[in-house]
């Protein structure tokens, strides 16, 4: 059993700078695993948890589910796993595994979910985190830290709507963003065989988004462009925040065409063409165990390769005003230099 004490990097209060807190080691419950934190991932989730935009974040609050680790200690039943073993932990650290949604098997639905976070007690800006093992993923050799670090989050949110979408002949999506959900989802989509298009306010991300393997680029304030492909798509992907001109968008749906939101936009725009045309506009959340499993084994086989900003964790005041002033190209991730206490 640990004794030493941990340390982590924590929001004392809404919209604060992170500060060290160190803390005793939380205790094992049978199933779980404390994994030593290599690497976490900064996604834009941790800015919003720490300014409290979804009115869930007790304080002090550690952030970070982005994790790859080492396991150091486990519970009496770890589920396969054993000390040493490399493992990535994504923004699902456990579940009820009561509720209806647990015993089919969709753990990332489970009722109690924001009791289910990683960051409880404390997340991944720290010595270790405590987490459930079956939510402690064995990694493949061919895929690097730093790089998974982003999958489990980024990659899995993006991954499960393509795959669950992918039909047997080239389907037209159109992908909005080409940012940290974006440039995987680009790869991802290509992998999978859509015939993909990014959508983007920034020109200069085109060459980038053709090299992601995007088949076509347009710009959302290109309203000759957006005309030009009015019932195109068969399926958008949103993997942006924020609010932007809906209606000039969902006209580029095909009838019976589908929005899928991955990236908590805000929207406001006039029902007539979603009656009409009888568009679905749907949300999509993580995914389970099983895609989670196939998703990191479609990435090493498909080479997906997350572009990452590398920084080291002191710095992690300066890698989430990077991410928060959009400045990332495309994910950051922190590589733990916390000294052991």
């Amino acid at each position: 059993m640990f004794t030493k004490t941990f340390m982590g990097y924590a929001a004392k209060a809404k919209e604060q700078p992170l500060e060290p807190l160190f803390y005793p080691p939380p205790k094992l419950g049978d199933q779980d695993v404390r994994v030593a934190v290599t690497h976490c991932g900064v996604c834009h989730t941790d800015l919003s948890a720490i300014d409290d935009y979804y009115r869930i974040t007790d304080y002090p609050f550690v952030p970070g589910h982005e994790i790859v680790g080492i396991v150091s200690e486990v519970g009496k039943n770890p589920n396969g796993l054993k000390e040493g073993d490399r493992v990535g932990i994504g923004w699902q650290g456990r579940s009820c595994g009561k509720c209806e949604w647990c015993k089919l098997g969709e753990v990332h639905l489970c009722l109690d979910i924001v009791k289910s976070a990683t960051w409880v007690p404390y997340g991944g800006f720290s010595t270790s985190v405590v987490v459930d093992s079956r939510f402690a993923y064995p990694l493949p050799p061919a895929l690097s830290s730093e790089m998974v670090a982003v999958l489990m989050c980024a990659g899995i949110t993006v991954f499960t709507p393509l795959l669950a979408y992918a039909g047997k002949s080239p389907q037209k999506l159109g992908i909005i963003g080409v940012g940290g959900l974006g440039h995987l989802a680009i790869q991802f989509a290509h992998a999978l065989g859509y015939e993909v298009t990014a959508i983007s306010t920034s020109p200069e991300k085109k060459a980038e988004a053709v090299g992601f393997g995007a088949d076509q680029f347009l710009l959302l304030d290109d309203q000759a462009g957006l005309d030009e492909a009015e019932f195109y798509f068969d399926l958008l992907l949103c993997t942006v925040p924020g609010e932007m001109e809906w209606e000039p968008v969902l006209d580029t749906l095909k009838k019976r065409g589908r929005m899928i939101l991955v990236g908590f936009p805000r929207m406001s725009f006039k029902t007539r063409d979603l009656l009409s045309h009888e568009l679905s506009i749907t949300g999509s959340f993580l995914g389970n165990h099983d895609a989670m499993r196939e998703m990191l084994t479609f990435a090493a086989a498909q080479k997906i390769a997350p572009k990452v900003e590398l920084m080291p964790m002191s710095q992690v005041n300066e890698a989430l005003q990077k991410v928060k002033e959009n400045r990332a190209r495309y994910r950051v991730v922190l590589i733990n230099d916390i000294p052991e206490t």
